[in-house]
């Protein structure tokens, strides 16, 4: 049980926001339903249906627990979107239960519980947040004072409204440095070993925490590999350390005492935009497709009686894992076969298999495939925020391995559901020209690119072009 709610909430601050929002469900859905007291067996039906469509709801959108990071904003809007589905499924079955009394307010039910959802948030949790389970992971290179400072500044930080939480995962050496005392994580390797570790540990951000006279050469030598594979990093703003002291009359200061760079071009306001896009198409997708989708699940489950989804773990936004959905299309022990088939992978570079008559593949699986249906689950990965609709494909962590240093920019990005390479062929396309596509996307991506993607997208969906 306790591993279940660890899966929906790590740490007991987010454990009791689980709590206080479903006893606000609770109490928006009594105060809501007129003439009804507490021991009404028609309020007991509305709180059970109203907390359990809540928590599972939760659960799907991994609401307390996201595996990509996300922005304040992106928080607010999928809770408000849960409420909404909440109080939708409230009203129905009000009506349902007892269609004599239509006695349930939607729109006071929603007000109650946004109002104290926000407030709750405000006054309790926000202020918990330091003491709740760490949001990004960092590495800190340099393990001298300058490193040591930069672990306590940022361990001892909590999220505001402009930066977010930050946990030191672990430190890489500067060349003939020692290792200060006070260091209280692990120390990785050496500066020189960056892209290595990094191979092998997502970090959201790498701190460059050396002093320019002495190590400016490595830290040169590391912004260009971070340049290279697109990691944030982030250098020195003061050439000393400063405990009260702020710079006069300029902006530039960081509150980390770091300057943050990135190797893509973020366009803040199109970003918004675009996240705001993804989770009003998935929504209205998954609504809309919603009797599509229970038809392929039930012809699926009928065909051999094994599992409708097939969940694989996929490398998302600088190396993040997560869980991608799609329609299981073949046999149960499709894995299993893959290494026997291997010397008939026909993509070319040999990081990624592709096998036009692939035997695995089952007779509804093949159908699904051609029209791109199996990836219709992948829409609740973009409204939980692991993917979005138009981006490089996520691959698979033993594919990751295999990358050479530049493909892996491809990973600067969140991963999506279309991008270049879905509407110039697919498989039709060598594994090296795919990977420039990506980051053709990665360098050059806009609003207006990926509409005109989504949009080539549909004709290649319905003809099934370039397809397994």
């Amino acid at each position: 049980m306790t591993g279940q709610l660890d899966k929906l909430t790590p740490g007991w601050p987010g454990k009791l926001n689980v709590l206080f929002d479903t006893l606000v469900v609770l109490l928006g859905g009594f105060l809501a339903t007129a003439r009804v007291v507490w021991d009404d067996p028609r309020f007991t039906t509305l709180a059970i249906v109203g907390s359990g469509t809540w928590l599972i709801g939760a659960g799907a959108l991994r609401l307390y627990a996201p595996a990509t990071p996300r922005t304040m904003q992106d928080q607010a809007v999928l809770t408000i979107l849960l409420l909404i589905a909440t109080s939708l499924v409230l009203f129905i079955w009000e009506r349902i239960g007892v269609p004599e009394k239509h006695a349930f307010s939607v729109t006071a039910f929603g007000l109650i519980c946004f109002a104290w959802m926000i407030a709750g948030r405000i006054v309790i949790f926000l202020p918990l947040k330091h003491v709740g389970e760490p949001v990004d992971d960092v590495l800190v290179v340099g393990t001298g004072p300058v490193g040591v400072a930069t672990f306590h500044t940022l361990e001892g930080q909590g999220q505001t409204a402009t930066s977010r939480r930050r946990h030191v995962v672990g430190f890489l050496a500067f060349e003939g440095e020692v290792a200060h005392r006070g260091l209280k994580a692990p120390i990785l390797g050496r500066a020189s070993e960056l892209l290595d570790v990094l191979a092998k540990t997502a970090v959201a951000e790498v701190y460059i925490a050396g002093r320019t006279l002495v190590h400016g050469h490595e830290m040169q030598q590391i912004v260009r590999a971070c340049e290279e594979v697109g990691q944030p990093f982030a250098l020195p703003l003061h050439a000393l350390a400063f405990e009260r002291a702020r710079l006069l009359g300029s902006d530039l200061e960081a509150q980390d005492g770091f300057l943050h760079y990135l190797s893509t071009d973020t366009r803040p306001l199109q970003y918004a935009l675009k996240r705001m896009f993804d989770i009003a198409a998935s929504a209205t997708a998954l609504i809309v497709l919603s009797p599509l989708l229970l038809g392929v699940a039930l012809i699926i489950k009928l065909t051999d009686g094994g599992p409708i989804f097939f969940k694989q773990e996929r490398v998302g936004l600088h190396g993040a894992h997560f869980g991608m959905f799609k329609f299981r299309s073949m046999v149960v022990n499709a894995d299993a076969l893959k290494d026997k088939l291997m010397a008939q992978n026909e993509m070319q570079g040999g990081v990624v298999f592709k096998m036009k008559n692939d035997p695995r593949i089952t007779t509804i699986g093949r159908f699904i495939r051609k029209f791109s249906i199996d990836e219709l689950p992948q829409l609740i990965n973009i409204l939980r925020g692991d993917m979005t609709i138009v981006g490089p494909r996520p691959a698979v962590p033993r594919e990751v391995a295999l990358y050479k240093v530049w493909q892996r920019r491809r990973l600067s990005v969140r991963p999506g559901l279309t991008c270049y390479w879905q509407v110039s062929g697919r498989n039709e396309i060598g594994f090296d020209e795919w990977m420039q596509l990506d980051l053709k996307y990665v360098d050059t991506w806009n609003l207006k690119i990926d509409m005109e993607l989504i949009l080539k997208t549909f004709p290649v969906v319905l003809t099934g072009k370039g397809a397994s």
